[in-house]
């Protein structure tokens, strides 16, 4: 899951040959590092720890995303069947990688309190593991384009969801604070991320367009 945070540059992989291309990105909370990593799980570490990944594994589905443990020392990988790797203080909570789901897995969120998780799958279902609690999905509605993203509100007792058209889907105490479902996108909308208030959030587009609501600032984009 693509994350969207006031993290100081550390660095990139743009000049580098990859092996797989990057899926995925999750800040350190105190926003002065992150982790990239591509779909083979391999992590890029820039001023964050590395604590391991699976760029040397066979694995049965590709990552397809990354989160980061509250205090900054471990991250958790997740396959697009669910499946979930623990690094460094991230613990193992649960993982759907024994399931049969309807659609693949697109991301997660961790608890603020690191004491669970969340993923959520292209159609909207949601599942939660450890601390975290279930709040509603979409799994049963039909969707007019597939979720691609998530994020929790601060106290972990509500979360969003994005959708590639930029519908938004608010569940617990998270606020709807706008959408751009209507906006005429020129790129589908790849991922989420909620301000520290939980009174807004950002989209991201796939040719770099951000776009903030509610009290999410305008801080610029690569479109």
């Amino acid at each position: 899951m693509l994350a969207i945070c006031s993290a100081n540059f550390q660095g990139s992989v743009g000049g580098q040959q990859l092996n797989r291309p990057v899926v995925g990105a999750a800040a350190r909370p105190d926003g002065e590092g992150y982790w990239l990593v591509g779909s083979d799980g391999g992590v890029f570490a820039f001023n964050a720890p590395f604590d391991g990944s699976t760029g040397s594994m066979t694995l049965n589905r590709p990552v397809v995303g990354i989160a980061s443990t509250s205090d900054s020392k471990g991250y958790w990988l997740v396959a697009s069947d669910g499946g979930i790797f623990a690094f460094g203080s991230a613990r193992f909570f649960g993982s759907t990688g024994s399931l049969k789901l309807n659609r693949p897995v697109v991301g997660m969120a961790p608890t603020p309190d690191g004491r669970g998780y969340w993923l959520v799958a292209s159609d909207g279902g949601i599942f939660a593991f450890g601390s975290a609690r279930f709040f509603g999905s979409t799994g049963d509605i039909k969707l007019n384009k597939p979720i691609v993203g998530m994020a929790p509100t601060a106290d972990g007792r509500g979360y969003w969801m994005v959708a590639s058209d930029g519908g938004i889907f608010a569940f617990g105490n998270a606020r709807f604070h706008g959408s751009a479902g209507s906006a005429g996108l020129n790129r589908p909308i790849v991922g989420m991320a909620a301000t520290r208030d939980g009174k807004g959030y950002w989209m991201v587009a796939s040719d770099g367009k951000v776009i903030p609501f509610g009290s999410a600032p305008d801080l610029g984009g690569t479109a």
